[in-house]
């Protein structure tokens, strides 16, 4: 018999071209990193689930998958997101300017308050770093982000960063109340029992 989905929830990937998103994507959800992925046209989409407190919680995570490029993300992507993973590339200077730009894009386009926001620095592995982490972090705290580096490629933090954002989702009932006020209530109370045991750094 299929478990009992609690909550569905809806986790975009946004950030420059190239910076990893659909890497990360497949590290978490199939386990995967291929190092001559490219960039596809359209909105790649994939569902997981995921067990947290002991109750299942679906994830339908939307990757741009090329369409930052372009600038033809339309107001339907973002709409309903409870949370975002908005990623830079810790080798890419330029992709860490950009951060404004998308965080201005999410502001006017989001339909839900509180969106909890993940800021992510990808491909750690790399040796040719130009942006620090605390400059990652400080950019983090100044616009209310929880923040963390990654690596899809040794898939270092990918895992912490998703289930980050989904404890911190539960722990706002008011942006999947649809689940039902008694569900939103339990989850937020198993959820922030284990608050303080995060892996990422907090604002």
């Amino acid at each position: 018999m299929e478990e009992e989905i609690h909550a569905t929830l809806k986790i975009l990937i946004i950030g420059e071209s190239g910076v990893g998103k659909s890497s990360l994507l497949l590290r978490f959800t199939d386990g995967t990193f291929d190092s001559e992925i490219g960039s596809t046209i359209g909105v790649d989409f994939k569902v997981k689930t995921m067990k947290t407190d002991g109750n299942n919680v679906k994830l339908a995570i939307w990757d741009t998958a090329g369409q930052e490029r372009f600038r033809t993300l339309t107001p339907s992507y973002y709409r309903g997101a409870q949370g975002v993973i908005l990623v830079y590339d810790v080798t890419r200077r330029e992709t860490f300017a950009k951060l404004d730009n998308w965080q201005n894009e999410l502001e006017t386009f989001s339909t839900k308050h509180g969106i909890v926001k993940m800021l992510v620095g990808n491909k750690i592995d790399k040796t040719n770093r130009e942006i620090d982490r605390n400059d990652g972090l400080r950019y983090a705290r100044k616009h209310s982000m929880l923040f963390i580096e990654a690596s899809a490629k040794t898939c270092d933090g990918v895992e912490c960063a998703f289930e980050e954002v989904v404890e911190k989702i539960l722990q706002t009932p008011g942006l999947w109340e649809a689940e039902g006020h008694d569900k939103a209530v339990k989850l937020s109370d198993s959820a922030s029992s284990q608050a303080g045991e995060s892996c990422c750094s907090l604002w």
